[in-house]
């Protein structure tokens, strides 16, 4: 890779969905990946800064990010950073990309490998609450890597919902808005949540064959699926965490009272480790993907790049 900066744009077309998904997977099965704990630092008025280091053999990455929930009122974006990509064998800097469009990007494409291993129903509709960047870049990558026609957008905002089902119709899919998502969550198979995780907004059961991708909450703090529900479906379906920094930070399942600890991780089903094999039921039930977030995502977001650049 060449000494680059890449804007929003261009970060996003180096990052094709369904690319970026299978790096992620070859990266949670490559031994030399290091990612250490996340640094997150507080600040006044409510905000968090964080600091994000990864390293494999060839590509070490340093993610900064600001996260403000309060920028929505302001008309900001709430996520804003770089993320500074190093040659680990020079040390020279290779890329500087855009934090939020690596964020929104790649924990899209971690819900997809997700769902390209769990999920049962892939042929929709979809339902997506939360319809803001999040909402947007998952209605691509499961458009782009499962074949989704068929959407269903639900958001506190009216001209959100209606903006995303445009982009969908826009797309060539199928979509509609829909007021009340507990009432949706009955005929949909794919379900993602991306909302601002402020407070509890999903309170009926999910279908018995359905994948959830359960993505807005990322702090102890934050929550969007009732405490209830999380637990029901710790009885009757299969609870999958993204990587084991969910143990403090998965407040959905953590405001449940449910051990993270014992979950399986998104490496597991990869892997097709024993822990998996352990946590799956031969019966069925609904999948609940939970995603906090993690560096070695934006690390393969680094790889990805590298390659896309070489091919």
């Amino acid at each position: 890779m060449s000494d680059a900066i890449l804007s929003p744009a261009q970060t996003a077309r180096a990052l094709p969905f369904s690319a970026l998904a299978q790096e992620i997977a070859a990266l949670l099965q490559d031994p030399t990946v290091a990612v250490p704990p996340r640094i997150v630092q507080p600040l006044d008025g409510g905000g968090s800064l964080f600091v994000m280091p990864a390293a494999d053999a060839r590509v070490a990455i340093t993610k900064l990010i600001s996260f403000i929930p309060g920028n929505a009122q302001r008309g900001l974006p709430t996520i804003q950073g770089d993320i500074v990509v190093f040659d680990v064998q020079t040390g020279q800097r290779v890329a500087l990309l855009d934090g939020p469009t690596v964020t929104a990007r790649r924990t899209a494409a971690v819900s997809l490998l997700a769902a390209q291993h769990l999920a049962t129903r892939r042929d929709g509709p979809m339902l997506i609450v939360g319809a803001g960047v999040q909402g947007r870049a998952h209605l691509e990558a499961f458009r782009e890597g499962l074949g989704v026609q068929e959407v269903w957008v639900s958001s506190r905002s009216s001209a959100s919902a209606d903006a995303l089902v445009a982009h969908a119709q826009a797309l060539g899919m199928r979509a509609r808005r829909v007021d009340d998502p507990n009432a949706a969550l009955a005929d949909c198979p794919l379900v993602v949540s991306t909302t601002p995780a402020q407070q509890v907004v999903l309170t009926a059961l999910p279908r018995s064959d359905a994948f959830v991708a359960a993505v807005g909450a990322f702090t102890p703090r934050m929550v969007e699926w009732s405490a209830d529900v999380c637990r029901h479906l710790a009885q009757t379906g299969t609870l999958v965490v993204d990587t084991r920094d969910a143990d403090h930070e998965a407040g959905d399942l953590l405001q449940a009272d449910i051990d993270v600890s014992a979950l399986p991780t998104l490496a597991d089903v990869v892997r097709q480790t024993q822990a998996w094999q352990d946590a799956s039921r031969p019966e069925g039930g609904p999948v609940f993907f939970k995603s906090c977030g993690w560096g070695g995502w934006d690390l393969a977001a680094a790889r990805c790049l590298r390659h896309t650049q070489q091919g």
